[in-house]
C-alpha cells in the first residue's frame, strides 16, 4: 500500500508526515518495492551495521569485518532492486540518503578501516557533546558519553557508568591485534588522543569520590589498560612510516558516493582558493571601510563575556524574527543559551575564543547547530530515515554548511550595521576555513603531512589567530585527516547552499523569500544539500 502524505503543523514549522489508508499495514509485511519496504530494509540495516561483542566490547576483528562486507553487497543489491520512479521526490530522497548510508558502510570496510588506521578510533570517554548531529569522524560502538550524565550519580546512573566502562579493557586489547595500518600521522596523533583519555578517566574519578566499590574498580581497570594502550602505541610508532590520506581516487568516491557533494577534490581546490582570496580581499575592503573607526575591544572580565554574550543572543533572535529569515520558535533561545562558553584569558583563548570575546555571534551564528539539535528533539522529522542523525557523517554538507552560511548571512543582512568593525571578523571566520579545508585536502591527497598542513592554516589566516601552540589547530587537522571530506564541508557545503538558493528564487521568482526557503531548507531535515535542492527543486 503507498502511503498519502498529509501535513502537521508544528509551532512555526511545517513537518510532513506519511499518513496510511488503512492499519491493516502495521500488521502484514510490507510489499516488495513499496516505501514500506524500503523502510523495513533501513532499520535491518541499522541493526547490521552494528557490530557483535567480542570479549563484551564491540567486535572490530578481521574475520567479523571480512563477512560484514560480504554481507553488505546484499543490501545494496537489495536498495538497487527497488524501482522509485513512481515515488514521490521525498520517498525518492529516503532511498538515496540510505544508499548514501550504506556506501558510507563500504567506505569504510574497504577504505579507511579507522580500527585498523587510527588509534583514535579506540577513544571511549567523551566529555562533551557534539554540536553536530554525532560525533565528527569515525567513533565506535561502545561510548561512554560523560556529558549526558549529571553528577553526584544516582545509583542508575552509576550501574549504568559502570558497565560501559567495563568495555575498554576489552575493546583496548581487541585493538592491539587490530591496528595494523602504517599509517604515520594518524598513528602520532591518535596515540595523543587516547593519552588524553587517560586525564579524562582521571578527572572522572575526582567527579566521583563517592563511587562504590563497582564504579572504582570499573574505572581503575579502564585507567590501567588506557595507560597500556598507549605504552603499546608509543613503542609501536617508529615502525609507523606511511601516508595517512586515502588519496584522491578514494577521496571522490567517498564525496560522490557517500556525502553525496557533486564535486571532485579538483573542484574543492578550486572552490576554496576562491573563496579564500574572496575571504581575505573582502577583509581587506572592510578594514579600509572601517579605518577611521576605533578597534574592538575584548571582553576582559568574566561578567563582561556573558553580558555581552547574553545581549547578542537577545539581539539575534529578535533579528532574526524582525528581518524575517526563518520561523523563530520558542526553544531556540533555550537552546543556544545553553551554550554561549566563557571567559579565556588571553592567553589562552584559541581561534574561536579570540573572535567571540570580540563580537560572540561572529561565533555564535555558526551556532545553528544547536537550532538543528533543538528541532530534531522538539520536531522530529517524520521519516525514520531522517529522524535521528545519519551515520557515517553524510550530514556534513548541510550541517557545517549551513552553520557557515549564517555567519555571512546575518552579516548581509545587517546584524552588524550598528557595529562595522565585526564584519572584518565573519572575513577572517571564513578565511580560516577556507585555509584549514585546502590544509585537509593536499592532506588527504598525501601532497602535506599533517605538519605541512598545520603551517598552512596558520599561514593563511589573518592577524596570526591560529596559533599554533594551541590544541585547536592540532584538533583540526586531525579529524579532517580522520574524516576525509569534512575539512571542506563547511565551505563547500555553503557553496551548495548559494547554489540551492540561485535555482529555487528562480523557480519560485516573486514568491521567494528568505523565510519561506529557509523553513523548506530545515523541513527537509539535517541531510546532504544535494538532496535537499532535489526535493525542493523537483516539480513531482
Amino acid at each position: 500500500m503507498t502511503p498519502t502524505s498529509a501535513v502537521v503543523s508544528h509551532p512555526g514549522r511545517i513537518v510532513a508526515v506519511a499518513l496510511f489508508a488503512s492499519t491493516l499495514i502495521l500488521h502484514a509485511a510490507p510489499q516488495r518495492g513499496t516505501y514500506q519496504h524500503l523502510l523495513g530494509l533501513f532499520q535491518e540495516f541499522l541493526a547490521f551495521e552494528r557490530p557483535p561483542l567480542k570479549d563484551g566490547a564491540p567486535d572490530y576483528t578481521v574475520p567479523t569485518l571480512s563477512n560484514k562486507r560480504m554481507r553488505l553487497k546484499a543490501f545494496q543489491s537489495r536498495l538497487a532492486a527497488i524501482d522509485t520512479s513512481a515515488w514521490p521526490v521525498e520517498q525518492q530522497v529516503d532511498h538515496a540518503l540510505t544508499g548514501a548510508v550504506m556506501n558510507g558502510l563500504d567506505f569504510n570496510l574497504r577504505v579507511l578501516r579507522p580500527w585498523a588506521r587510527d588509534p583514535a578510533f579506540y577513544q571511549s570517554v567523551w566529555t562533551g557533546q557534539s554540536d553536530t548531529p554525532a560525533h565528527e569522524g569515525p567513533t565506535h560502538h561502545a561510548l561512554v558519553e560523560l556529558w549526558t550524565y549529571a553528577f553526584p550519580l544516582s545509583p542508575a546512573d552509576e550501574t549504568r557508568l559502570t558497565a560501559e566502562l567495563g568495555t575498554i579493557p576489552a575493546l583496548l586489547a581487541q585493538a592491539r591485534l587490530n591496528l595494523t595500518g602504517n599509517a604515520r600521522d594518524l598513528w602520532i596523533t591518535g596515540t595523543g588522543t587516547m593519552a588524553q583519555q587517560v586525564g579524562d578517566l582521571e578527572a572522572l574519578e575526582q567527579r566521583a569520590p563517592g563511587a562504590g566499590a563497582a564504579l572504582k574498580v570499573a574505572l581503575r581497570a579502564a585507567r590501567t589498560a588506557t595507560i597500556a594502550f598507549v605504552t603499546w602505541l608509543e613503542r609501536q610508532a617508529p615502525a609507523k612510516t606511511g601516508p595517512s590520506g586515502v588519496g584522491k581516487q578514494h577521496y571522490n568516491w567517498n564525496l560522490r558516493n557517500v556525502h553525496l557533494v557533486p564535486l571532485t577534490w579538483d573542484d574543492e581546490v578550486a572552490i576554496l582558493k576562491r573563496e579564500l582570496a574572496r575571504a581575505h580581499a573582502s577583509l581587506k575592503l572592510e578594514e579600509h571601510r572601517n579605518r577611521l573607526l576605533p578597534p574592538l575591544t575584548a571582553a576582559s572580565t568574566a561578567d563582561e563575556y556573558q553580558q555581552r554574550a547574553s545581549i547578542a543572543v537577545t539581539k539575534y533572535l529578535a533579528f532574526l524574527k524582525d528581518k524575517e529569515m526563518l520561523s523563530v520558535e520558542d526553544y531556540l533561545g533555550p537552546a543556544l543559551r545553553e551554550h554561549l562558553g566563557g571567559f579565556v584569558p588571553l592567553e589562552r583563548r584559541n581561534f574561536f575564543g579570540i573572535a567571540s570575546h570580540y563580537e560572540p555571534m561572529t561565533l555564535f551564528a555558526h551556532f545553528y547547530h544547536w537550532f538543528d539539535h533543538a528541532w530534531m528533539k522538539r520536531a522530529p522529522h517524520a521519516s525514520p530515515i531522517r529522524r535521528d542523525a545519519t551515520l557515517f557523517n553524510v550530514w556534513d554538507s548541510r550541517s557545517e554548511g549551513m552553520a557557515t552560511a549564517m555567519e555571512e548571512l546575518i552579516l548581509h543582512a545587517g546584524y552588524y550595521d550598528d557595529n562595522p568593525r565585526a564584519r572584518e571578523i565573519v572575513w577572517i571566520m571564513l578565511a580560516q576555513r577556507c585555509a584549514r579545508g585546502l590544509a585537509s585536502l593536499y592532506a588527504q591527497a598525501n601532497e602535506f603531512d599533517i605538519k605541512a598542513a598545520k603551517a598552512f592554516q596558520v599561514q593563511w589566516t589573518p592577524r596570526g589567530w591560529m596559533r599554533p601552540d594551541l590544541d585547536l589547530l592540532g584538533f583540526e587537522q586531525q579529524l579532517y585527516l580522520r574524516q576525509p571530506g569534512y575539512g571542506t564541508s563547511y565551505v563547500t557545503g555553503k557553496y551548495l547552499i548559494d547554489e540551492l538558493i540561485k535555482d529555487r528564487a528562480r523557480q519560485l521568482g516573486d514568491g521567494f523569500s528568505l523565510r519561506r526557503f529557509l523553513d523548506e531548507f530545515n523541513d527537509a531535515g539535517v541531510i546532504p544539500v544535494s538532496l535537499i535542492h532535489r526535493q525542493l527543486t523537483t516539480g513531482r
